[in-house]
């Protein structure tokens, strides 16, 4: 039976050709979207922890309610004994601590006055060697020109920024923020290299320095920002994240103190938890969506084929075979129809989604006033699950079309079919 079934599919193009298209162009866009959603949220939660916030951030409870607009004032206090306490606890995670600093370049002519001033963003991270810091910030990939501070004084700033001032590596250039205690404070740096993360909000005003410098310019001695935590395989785990951050809370004190240490993963860090939530769920939505779409389209189309069919299956009542048997063809013809199309679609699906993969689409130009940390390459990932999420729409929608086309066959009267042969 199986085998007739088929070959009446390959051989009447008519009843197979149409839905056989509808679902693998259905399962296609479902399989390409799925994995271009995975990248696009990979890369996204990739870019704002590397950059922004970590997996896992520690900052001062009033640097956590002050949220981006925290100052230097609530910086925490025994950074190195708080990491080394955060590094006992849990081993499996990579600590580091930043300071996170705003204020000006000045840009001196030969006679030593301004020749340029710009507001800049400032990053303060350990640059030594062998730091983790490197790859992290993935620096080598990201330096466009010079090379890495090797020593205190030396800085890297955004090559956008460097063009824009008309600087090179090995110009001298002053740094001018303000301590933690709000006065001013002028540093003399030289300009190691610049650096190109290929996200536009950072690449407009960057300036990464050395983390001990900026804490002897800025007084801040066994002080930082924040200590952020990144888990060894490198993924983003916002289950683990959250879990891990309620054992840490606690652990600590309950007493109101603004200088007290709290945890937050990268949803509550960055205000990206409503997100993460949305886009956990749009994979979903789309399978429901496609099933649903793709199922009327059947429907139209086994209804189109049982007219075109009408003498066919009257002919098969008239020989004795059963309705719920007939009725069970359909819906053995749909389910090849079904597999042979998801199997096809799969296929066309992971071509593209391999392609941004590997090589990606740079939409640069449509985010020159971008504020957003994002990559400026939009990527796809390929999982185990991107064979396979194309199948439930593929089968179901089919079997959906053709089991309610189908219920036509039950209102087919056998003390008619003489006469309908006989005209």
């Amino acid at each position: 039976m199986t085998i007739f079934i088929i070959k009446g599919l390959v051989r009447d193009r008519s009843r197979s050709l149409f839905p056989f298209l509808t679902v693998a162009i259905g399962v296609a866009l479902v399989v390409f979207l799925d994995a271009y959603l995975r990248g696009t949220q990979d890369s996204f939660f990739d870019t704002t922890a590397r950059l922004v916030t970590g997996h896992l951030m520690v900052t001062t409870r009033a640097q956590a309610q002050e949220g981006e607009a925290g100052s230097l004032e609530t910086a925490l206090f025994g950074v190195k004994g708080l990491k080394a306490e955060l590094i006992g606890k849990y081993p499996d995670i990579i600590w580091t601590e930043r300071i996170r600093f705003s204020g000006l370049i000045d840009v001196p002519d030969s006679l030593g006055a301004t020749r340029a001033q710009v507001p800049i963003t400032g990053l303060a991270v350990d640059l030594t060697a062998g730091s983790v810091e490197h790859q992290l910030l993935q620096l080598n990939k990201a330096l466009v020109r010079g090379r890495v501070p090797e020593k205190s004084r030396e800085i890297l700033l955004s090559e956008d920024l460097c063009q824009g001032l008309a600087i090179t590596p090995g110009a001298r250039v002053r740094l001018i923020s303000m301590t933690a205690e709000g006065a001013m404070a002028i540093t003399d740096c030289t300009l190691a290299g610049t650096v190109r993360f290929g996200v536009t909000a950072l690449d407009r005003s960057m300036v990464i320095d050395q983390l001990e410098g900026v804490q002897e310019a800025l007084r801040l001695e066994d002080r930082a920002s924040e200590i952020v935590g990144f888990f060894s395989d490198g993924g983003y785990d916002d289950r683990r994240a959250v879990q891990i951050a309620r054992e840490y809370k606690a652990g600590l004190n309950s007493r109101e103190d603004g200088f007290l240490p709290v945890m937050r993963p990268l949803r509550e860090a960055s205000d990206l938890g409503s997100l993460i939530d949305i886009v956990s769920g749009v994979t979903g939505l789309i399978v429901l969506i496609f099933i649903v779409a793709m199922a009327v389209v059947l429907w139209n189309a086994g209804l189109m084929g049982s007219l075109r069919r009408y003498g066919e299956i009257g002919i098969r009542l008239a020989l004795g075979e059963s309705k719920p048997a007939l009725y069970l063809s359909l819906l053995a013809e749909a389910f090849f129809i079904g597999l042979i199309g998801s199997v096809a679609g799969t296929l066309i699906g992971l071509v593209p989604a391999y392609y941004l993969q590997k090589v990606g689409l740079n939409i640069g130009g449509m985010m020159k006033n971008s504020t957003v940390v994002i990559s400026e390459v939009l990527r796809a990932r390929i999982t185990p699950a991107s064979f396979f999420v194309g199948f439930l729409p593929g089968l179901i929608a089919t079997f959906l079309g053709s089991a309610i086309s189908g219920l036509g066959i039950f209102r087919r009267s056998t003390a008619r079919l003489a006469k309908e042969f006989s005209e």
